[in-house]
């Protein structure tokens, strides 16, 4: 493993800044304040949260074998969670950290 120092860890730096103030810009340079946003934008802008959700769950699901080990009970409790807790309380963060608390003690004390 190779350690950068000096110059090139301050290119890397730069780089890495530059970056990311490119994509945190970009929009307000494309969208100016004022104008109306193209509509495929605005479709995106309702289409992509519920993507992005189900990619995520594609992902966190992705490795579980029904026919070994716990066969994914602490994964499919939680998402159970999950939805009981968004349907009662329609709170993104009760949801999410009910969820993913349940899912900690699941797989450290239970399974």
């Amino acid at each position: 493993m190779t350690t950068l120092t000096g110059f090139p860890l301050l290119i890397t730096i730069l780089a890495l800044a530059g970056g990311t103030v490119l994509t945190r810009a970009l929009p307000f340079l494309i969208f100016p304040p004022g104008k109306e946003a193209p509509q495929f934008v605005k479709r995106l802008q309702f289409l992509l949260p519920s993507a992005v959700i189900g990619l995520l769950v594609v992902y966190c699901l992705r490795y579980i074998d029904i026919f070994y080990g716990n066969r994914g009970f602490p994964e499919f409790l939680s998402i159970a969670a999950i939805v009981v807790l968004h349907l009662w309380r329609k709170s993104a963060l009760l949801s999410i950290g009910g969820g993913t608390v349940l899912y900690m003690l699941l797989v450290q004390q239970v399974f």
